[in-house]
């Protein structure tokens, strides 16, 4: 199932997102990003007026229950390839192995003897020496592209003059005009950080999936385990023995930090290609962590009064995420990921298979591992409505998310009692 250049109008999926960011619903629903990745009266008794019907005629003061919002997600990459590509072409390159030497003779080839040209010398089919300068070694390249659109609109309306009989001065009616913009304003928030969290819900889905192709998911519950030959189930490692498994998490976090900074084919996935390999390496400046708010907040109240030396324990530059996909349900994911096609067979992505964990701790990646490409935003008026007199304005959305699974990224969930997937690399 190949993303098209096409526009997908996102709409139902956002209001979908939106939902569950806010805890409208109450338990946690299967989201497809598969195609993506791309209390209180409402009225009183006086009566309203009769343009909305929902405001009240005011004889006094009235206060705008409204506040600016700020999306979530800040941490996720964000470029733009503008209005007119709607493609991001992405070339990276594989390793190339060295070559035996040529300026010596050794237990391989003798190159240096009376008689021999700078080739391969060959003698009863065999070459006795290496070829000459002039062996082509061409650079072995993969081109990744990254390519479609998902697009959205809202609105708003706004009546010249049909509203006014709601207040009682037009400071007051100013007022109020403000707030609908203000809260248009966080409504639209929403929407950037629900497709923002969508884009992280996929590249968690993808590198659980994708786990036998060589991307890294890590259960701390199993690892814990193993390290320190217990048995403890996922929830007594987040109560009972919460200072152990903060230390090791600490630990664990850190040594991938440092780890991840080599050149290596970990953490990763990249086709396969004979004789080659790609390879990839973050530095400091250019890893990213976001960790589950609940947790460390956990850690912060229990753990560290209680510890002597606390600052050896602190994880630093990360941006704590309150809940993954529902705020009823904060620690789980339901996900259908977009993959990349692993066979090799079509080269073009596909749905996965549908990922659920119950408790996601957070992960540690590379910035290009996942992006938001911004391609349009736009807000335009209509012009006034002669005979109603009221007038709309729009706003058009087009961003694609982007989920690379060539670049490096480690998911760290809790689960009993299986263990981690084994990297196919």
């Amino acid at each position: 199932m190949a993303h098209l250049l096409t526009q997908r109008d996102g709409y139902a999926l956002m209001t979908l997102l939106v939902h569950e960011a806010l805890g409208e619903n109450s338990t946690i629903s299967k989201v497809d990003s598969s195609n993506f990745v791309s209390a209180g009266d409402a009225l009183l008794a006086s009566g309203t007026e009769n343009v909305t019907n929902a405001l009240s005629l005011v004889l006094g003061r009235t206060f705008m229950a409204v506040r600016p919002y700020k999306a979530k997600f800040n941490i996720i990459n964000a470029i733009s390839t503008g209005a007119y590509s709607h493609r991001l072409r992405k070339i990276s390159y594989y390793t190339r192995d060295p070559k035996p030497a040529g300026d010596w003779n050794t237990d391989l080839y003798t190159n240096l003897a009376d008689g021999y040209t700078n080739g391969q010398n060959v003698v009863d089919g065999d070459a006795q020496s290496t070829k000459s300068m002039w062996e082509q070694n061409q650079p072995v390249a993969l081109e990744m592209n990254f390519s479609g659109s998902t697009v959205w609109e809202d609105s708003t309306t706004v009546y010249e003059d049909q509203l006014k009989q709601a207040f009682n001065s037009v400071d007051s009616f100013n007022t109020f005009i403000a707030g609908i913009m203000t809260e248009k304003a966080n409504d639209i928030e929403s929407q950037k950080e629900a497709f923002s969290r969508m884009t992280f819900l996929n590249r968690i889905g993808m590198t659980y999936d994708m786990t036998a192709a060589g991307t890294t998911a890590i259960n701390l519950t199993y690892e814990f385990n193993q390290k320190f030959g217990t048995n403890y189930t996922s929830a007594q490692l987040r109560s009972t023995y919460l200072t152990e498994f903060t230390k090791f998490l600490v630990s664990k976090i850190k040594t991938d930090s440092d780890m991840m900074t080599n050149r290596s084919v970990k953490h990763h996935w990249f086709p396969a290609k004979e004789g080659h390999s790609l390879t990839r390496h973050t530095p400091k400046d250019k890893q990213r962590l976001v960790l589950y708010t609940p947790l460390i907040n956990d850690v912060q109240s229990y753990v560290f009064p209680s510890v002597f030396n606390e600052e050896y324990l602190k994880i630093e530059n990360y941006e704590g995420i309150l809940f993954w996909q529902n705020e009823a349900q904060p620690s789980k994911v339901d996900v259908v990921p977009a993959i990349p096609d692993t066979t090799g067979v079509t080269g073009v992505q596909t749905a996965g298979d549908r990922v659920q964990l119950d408790y996601v701790v957070g992960a540690l990646f590379d910035e290009d591992s996942l992006m938001v490409d911004f391609q349009l935003e736009r807000s335009n008026s209509t012009p006034l409505e002669a005979r109603k007199n009221y007038r709309n304005i729009w706003w058009s959305f087009s961003k694609n998310a982007i989920n690379d699974a060539t670049e490096n990224f480690i998911l760290y969930y809790m689960a009993d009692p299986a263990p981690s997937p084994e990297p196919g690399n």
